[in-house]
């Protein structure tokens, strides 16, 4: 049985779940294939006596049936239930029989699925809860869901029953890079961090897609078999993840590819004239909607704009668009021939400047800067004839800025005297547009560092290499 990788702090919150003198509520959420239910029944797989699951795009008659066979296998002669009050019911009469004082697991899984439109499956288990559960002092009631958005609305944030009912929250967020090389090696896959980089830049750290990569492979056959070749494992993932998650997912889609064309991202204005989709609160709600179950971030720039920026960050939606969609599966070698491609070279570079500022924390403990509270964002200043931009600024209250330059290189990275002189330039324009008094260190993330030269020593305070974004922090 595969063995639950990394999610430490996951599961010491679930763990002392099991030790507290109540019941407990929790709510886990996350994007699909993010391992939320492997990680439940990895930690309580003892401890669970009833787990259940919404099927999608079903009747409620179909759920209730559902609900009742399994129910039914835990305790015989069970009236069918006509709806979701008598359901529950049933299942307070099976766990009232159980004589053992230790914490008990209920795990009600893909919970948004079960509450359909006068399914009445929310307000029944409002009542579970709050009348019968929480006044108990032996269970634990995991609810979880890929709809985050739907989570986050309708129970951790809910207005209704459960209005401050939830105990604990965990949003599961995909393996970082740390954890990543964790799963490879647990599984047999000794790759260099390099070529873990660049699948990573693929599929992002969801595991389901990680756990298919096979020992023994290159990254170049990993990823034209699992995204190139006839039938592929992530050729249709896409239409899978928001078809699934998303009741209207074409506006969804919409602004997704509106927003992998562009790399610094869109303010809500210009992604409505772009994706020409009607202003008002639906696109609100889709833009949330995108952010809550991880597809996107608000950012809010270092300054010289008021308004946010909405960015594109899913590593494998991003891959999707730019190079899986319109590929012919009848192609030889798709991936091969792709890869030696520059286009490929210039995608590869804005997706390491993405994981690096997924991985802001591994990036302070590298400059050794962890204990000082900072803002990051990046910063573009726009002009006539051609503006300028910064990757990642660290803001720091000890009246220091980091100015991050990403370089994602196959060697190390030579400072010339032409890039220095762009370098210099935008220290420039970036003191006289923010006013800023405080002293500027300019930083270096690269995958093989700096080649030691004159310009190097000079001009570049704090170098970090690729090592650095494999920390476990």
């Amino acid at each position: 049985m595969p063995r639950l990788v990394g999610r430490n702090q996951e599961k010491k919150l679930l763990n002392d779940a099991l030790n507290s003198n109540k019941s407990e509520l929790i709510a886990i959420y996350g994007r699909r294939r993010v391992g939320k239910t492997f990680l439940v029944n990895q930690v309580y797989k003892n401890r669970i006596i009833f787990s259940f699951s919404g099927l999608i795009n079903t009747t409620l008659k179909t759920q209730l049936e559902n609900f009742h066979l399994l129910l039914s296998q835990k305790k015989n002669k069970l009236q069918k239930p006509k709806n979701w009050i008598v359901a529950f019911y049933n299942l307070q009469e099976y766990i009232t029989k159980i004589k053992s004082t230790k914490k008990k697991v209920i795990f009600i899984d893909e919970f948004p699925w079960l509450d359909s439109r006068k399914s009445n499956f929310l307000t029944a288990f409002d009542n579970f809860w709050n009348n019968y559960a929480s006044k108990r002092e032996d269970l634990v009631v995991i609810i979880c869901g890929s709809a985050a958005s739907y989570m986050i609305k309708n129970i951790i944030r809910s207005k209704g029953g459960l209005h401050n009912r939830i105990t604990n929250k965990i949003n599961l967020k995909p393996f970082n890079l740390y954890e990543t090389e964790l799963l490879l090696k647990k599984n047999k896959v000794n790759l260099s961090r390099y070529d873990i980089l660049q699948l990573y830049m693929c599929f992002g750290g969801i595991p389901h897609y990680l756990e298919r990569i096979n020992p023994g492979e290159s990254v170049v056959s990993i990823i034209n078999k699992l995204c190139f070749e006839k039938d592929a494992f992530l050729q249709n993932e896409f239409d899978n993840i928001f078809y699934s998650l998303f009741d209207n997912a074409n506006n969804h889609i919409t602004i997704i590819t509106v927003l992998s064309k562009v790399k610094k991202g869109l303010t809500r204005k210009e992604i409505i004239t772009k994706s020409k989709l009607k202003s008002g609160g639906a696109i609100t709600n889709t833009l949330n909607e995108l952010i809550a179950s991880g597809f996107l971030e608000k950012q809010i720039p270092f300054s010289g704009r008021k308004s946010s920026l909405y960015r594109l960050t899913d590593e494998y939606t991003l891959f999707y668009l730019k190079f899986i969609k319109n590929q012919s599966q009848n192609s030889t070698n798709t991936w091969q021939t792709m890869y030696s491609k520059n286009s490929y070279k210039i995608w590869s570079g804005f997706s390491f400047e993405n994981i690096c500022l997924k991985h802001i924390n591994q990036i302070k403990e590298g400059l050794k800067i962890t204990g000082i509270y900072t803002k990051t964002g990046s910063w573009v200043e726009k002009n006539e004839e051609k503006g300028t931009q910064i990757d990642l600024l660290i803001d720091r209250a000890d009246n220091t800025i980091n100015l991050c330059e990403i370089k994602f290189y196959n060697s190390e990275f030579t400072l010339t005297k032409s890039y220095v002189d762009i370098l210099r330039n935008k220290i420039s324009v970036f003191k006289e547009k923010t006013k800023t008094k405080k002293n500027i260190f300019t930083t270096l993330i690269t995958t093989y560092g700096i080649k030691i030269n004159k310009y190097s020593t000079q001009y570049i305070q704090n170098e970090l290499l690729i090592d650095d974004l494999f920390i476990d922090v």
